[in-house]
Parts: structure tokens; sequence; C-alpha cells
């Protein structure tokens, strides 16, 4: 079965930009991968309000019942509910979102949170660009807490690798069990797979062959 529309239009999006590569690189762990995702090659207005309405898709796809509150952890969060809340508005769903600052301001109206002020009862759904360690969302939970007896909704991320973390699990699900919430992806690694596999993209095949055979030996190796 064909993937979702918007999921097919996000891969080769990636592509597009150079944010989806294929090749020989080194992640940050040190592991040597045939694939790389880098979200801080996204660089121009129209890619941003493009990365919104993806992320509005899946957001829409996982969650119907909606949310109240996008929060996105500083600094790579900031421009993702920004643009995601203006992307969901204009489906008509007009959601808040806030996101924190690396320190606390002092003066002003102080406080490490810019934008909307989570309630009590309010449901809130963090987003971020990839998740490996997940040390970004232990910084986050507790921050989210502290400010009101919110409920979480989930995290979204924009591609879910669907590689092993510190143990068995995947980073994404790995959080998951730790804060009992929901975790999705705009695309997962399957979905990449899926559908670029000896696939034409403005006329060139990206991801060849033999590009799937060493993805498929680098997943038996370190796949979740």
């Amino acid at each position: 079965m064909a993937i979702e529309t918007y999921k097919q239009e996000f891969i080769e999006f990636m592509v597009r930009a150079g944010v989806l590569r294929f090749g020989d690189f080194t992640t940050k762990s040190g592991r040597q991968t045939p694939y790389f995702v880098n979200t801080g090659l996204y660089r121009t207005g129209s890619q941003l309000a493009e990365l919104g309405r993806f992320y509005a898709a899946a957001i829409q796809a996982n969650l119907p019942s909606g949310v109240d509150v996008l929060f996105g952890p500083a600094y790579k969060g900031i421009p993702l509910v920004a643009t995601t809340s203006i992307a969901l508005a204009h489906e008509g769903r007009d959601v808040a979102f806030c996101f924190n600052r690396k320190e606390a301001k002092d003066h002003g109206e102080g406080g490490v949170l810019v934008g909307h002020a989570p309630a009590d009862g309010e449901t809130v759904l963090i987003v971020e660009d990839v998740t490996t360690a997940g040390t970004s969302i232990r910084e986050t939970v507790p921050l989210l807490r502290a400010v009101a007896n919110i409920r979480l909704a989930g995290l979204i991320v924009s591609v879910d690798r669907q590689e092993r973390g510190l143990d068995e699990r995947s980073a994404l699900s790995a959080v998951a069990d730790e804060f009992a919430m929901p975790t999705f992806a705009i695309v997962s690694l399957d979905d990449v797979v899926e559908h670029l596999a000896e696939r034409e993209v403005d006329g060139r095949v990206v991801l060849t062959a033999e590009l799937l055979e060493r993805i498929a030996a680098y997943r038996d190796q370190y796949g979740a």
C-alpha cells in the first residue's frame, strides 16, 4: 500500500532541500551511516513555509482531536512551532505556541517561556526536528510541568530513523515509554526507503540498489 501523499511529498522535499542525503556520513555517536538528515539546511522562507505544512499534516493525521499548545525547545524548535502554528491556522485550527529561552529572563516579563503560557488542563505537543538521545525532551518535560498541570499530547519529529538509542529501543520509543506519551514522525526510514527505492527525483535516482543494500546492512546492525 502506498504511503500517504503528504509523506511522499515531504520525502522529495527533503531531497530537493539537501536535508536528506545518501552516501558516507558519520553520526554524532560515531556510527558510519549511508544516509543523513540535516535539518539545519532548511534556509529559505519558502522551505520553512512548506515544512510547517508537513508538520501540520502529520499532526492532523495523528492527533485528529487537536491540541491546545505547540511547544518548541530552543533553538531549532522555535521556527518549527511558529511555522506549524501558521500552517494549522490556514487549515482552520488556531493553535497557541510557545518556546523556551536557554536562560531565564529576570527583567521585563521575565521567566523562561515566550509566547502562550500553558494553563492547567491544556494539551501540549512538543515539536522537534529529530530526536537521538532524547536529552532535550528530558529537559523540556519538567520545564512544562513546572509551569502548569498540563497534559502531554506527545512529541512530533520530522524523521524517525528507527535506530537503536541507548538500548534496543529507538529514541522515539524510549521517550514514549519514559514519559508515557505518544511519539510520532512526519515520516519514518521505512517510508523513505519505500518511496525512494530506485525512484527518480528531478531526473536523478537518489536511492540506488547499492545504497539500499548498505542501508539494509546498517539497519541489521543498528536498527530498532
